[in-house]
């Protein structure tokens, strides 16, 4: 779908995150000197090489800002009481993408205060947002590059459905991007390219052809997992579908606040988030570093500043200052409180916040391990902003001891920076392997060794034939190499047509009303109405392989061929 970008300038990346979003970008000439946003402000100091995934609206439904400034401008006006005025701030919203099977594009998203929006509407302006603030850091160090000169890339997951995969092209299209300067890049395969730039040592372990190796992708909202090998040509080839679960940060985040509420009660940590915004962010960023930095071995209570509004709220909503909520509590005896405005807690606590979504991701990396095509996989690679934690890795190696675990430097980074040199060359990977089976629902011709007598018909030529066949292009767990075609024909019936695409994980369907088989989409096509219907016969091309699915039409009377548009988002 999208043009070579041996063309472009510039290629561009967003890395759109559940918890951070940031882009990197680098130049034909040199495309390995990927260079990444590095003026993510809060409070006058640099905080992060990412700012966090959040969009303020003005009261009259207006962009007003994203990032760490979305959210400081919210709190400064949670403080003036002003942020009930109509300003609205959406936080932590692309999980509404994962494992959605009713997305659409009304699909909302709902902000602090509970109240919902178009998602698309807040992605499109988070994308518009990036995009600006790329031109302007281009901008300020090459003169005469312009727009039409930038190709872009957008990460996604490479466990999300083709219908959140054309939610973000559409957003990013809406944002004003032209569609066909966009590429999509999964996640953990772009991590995998940049991982082959690093040091000597870690070429060394992914470069040599042959090996195999498995890439998580381990973010705020899910962990991301895939496994390639390395061809002589230098190129990638996907050995197993992509897989993993929401097993990300954002979980560990959730048991963390969990834990306060029972302290101060939820309704002080409710009336926290959405009263003292400053206090709530101060809590969180803190947290986050904590989170990074505590480890597996760690002896020592962990401290937590407690600001006096959360002491304020418990006593208002329980009625209790904390110290007595705490002395009665589960969690007495491993919780200490200090000088009034601190909390020393007990490391086996902090602990348990991160074992339910790292015992996931170790249970399901093991699963993937102990199956017969992987036995060859010696590494793993270690990435994204959750997988720069250090508990995380000391798990990872405790448990899977029969592996080398490879943690590039800022692995948060790794993506972004991948999924640039991906623009660049996205023939880089060779092959995927198909999660699904796809086809296109057709009548076929009866035949007794496959069909059920009771599903046949008589048509008005005699013949006899069956409804609502699975016609497969593809099956699951096939090797397709990228932009594989497969080419079948057919004879059209209206002016005005309606290919109806279908997938199933089983491998061999006979008809689309199976269990398991899910209508993906459909595919409008306005056949040219000034050639009579029996001369436009025409062959209709799958291209899988790529990140999206790509369909045309090639008309056989006047050789036209035409790139259709997907409907796999409602």
């Amino acid at each position: 779908m999208a043009a070579k970008t041996q063309s472009h300038l510039l290629v561009a990346a967003f890395d759109f995150g559940t918890t951070y979003s940031g882009y990197a970008f680098s130049f034909r000439n040199d495309p390995v000197k990927v260079q990444t946003n590095q003026s993510w402000y809060s409070g006058g100091r640099l905080v992060s090489l990412k700012t966090p995934t959040s969009v303020l609206l003005n009261p009259e439904g207006e962009f007003d800002s994203f990032g760490f400034e979305a959210e400081d401008r919210y709190a400064s006006k949670a403080e003036d009481d002003q942020h009930q005025q109509g300003w609205r701030l959406f936080r932590q919203f692309k999980m509404v993408l994962h494992n959605n099977k009713d997305l659409s594009r009304a699909t909302t998203i709902e902000d602090m205060e509970g109240n919902s929006h178009p998602a698309l509407q807040i992605f499109s302006m988070a994308i518009k947002f990036l995009q600006k603030h790329l031109i302007d850091s281009v901008a300020n160090q090459v003169v005469g590059i312009l727009e039409k000169d930038i190709f872009y890339v957008i990460t996604v997951p490479a466990i999300w459905d083709d219908n959140a995969k054309e939610f973000m092209r559409t957003a990013a299209e809406e944002a004003g991007l032209d569609g066909t300067r966009v590429k999509l890049a999964l996640e953990p395969e772009a991590a995998s390219i940049w991982c082959e730039t690093l040091d000597v040592d870690t070429q060394a372990a992914l470069a040599r052809t042959g090996t195999q190796y498995m890439a998580i992708d381990l973010g705020g909202g899910t962990a991301d997992i895939s496994v390639h090998e390395k061809k002589d040509d230098g190129t990638l080839k996907e050995i197993h579908k992509a897989s993993g679960g929401p097993w990300g940060g954002i979980y560990v985040d959730a048991n963390f606040l969990k834990f306060l509420e029972h302290i101060f009660g939820e309704k002080a940590i409710t009336a926290l988030k959405t009263e003292e915004m400053c206090d709530f962010f101060d809590l969180i960023r803190e947290f986050e570093i904590k989170k990074r930095s505590f480890k597996s071995t760690s002896t020592d209570k962990v401290m937590f500043k407690i600001s006096a509004s959360t002491r304020n709220l418990c006593k208002k909503f329980t009625g209790h200052e904390y110290e007595e909520r705490l002395a009665t509590s589960e969690y007495g005896n491993f919780v200490i409180v200090k000088g009034g405005d601190k909390l020393r807690v007990d490391p086996d606590i902090v602990r348990t916040w991160f074992d339910d979504p790292i015992d996931n991701i170790i249970g399901h990396v093991k699963s993937l391990l102990k199956k017969p095509k992987l036995s060859e996989v010696y590494t793993i690679v270690l990435v994204g902003g959750f997988g720069e934690s250090t508990y995380v890795q000391e798990r990872l190696r405790a448990d899977i001891t029969d592996k080398r675990l490879i943690v590039p430097a800022e692995a948060g980074l790794a993506v972004l920076k991948g999924a640039v040199r991906f623009g660049h060359s996205p023939i880089i990977i060779a092959s995927r392997v198909l999660k699904y089976t796809y086809g296109v629902s057709v009548n076929s011709y009866y035949d007794d060794k496959i069909h059920s007598e009771e599903k046949k018909y008589l048509n008005e030529r005699g013949e006899y034939r069956v409804h609502q066949c699975f016609d497969v292009f593809v099956r699951v767990n096939e090797d397709i190499p990228v932009n594989h075609e497969i080419t079948k024909g057919y004879v059209p019936r209206a002016y005005l047509t309606y290919t109806y695409v279908y997938r199933t994980t089983a491998e061999n369907p006979v008809y689309v009303t199976e269990p398991g088989c899910e209508l993906l989409g459909e595919i409008e096509t306005e056949l040219p109405r000034d050639i009579p219907l029996s001369e436009l016969d025409n062959d209709t091309t799958f291209m899988f392989g790529g990140t999206e699915l790509v369909v045309k039409k090639r008309f056989r009377a006047t050789g036209q061929e035409v790139i259709l548009k997907t409907k796999f988002l409602n």
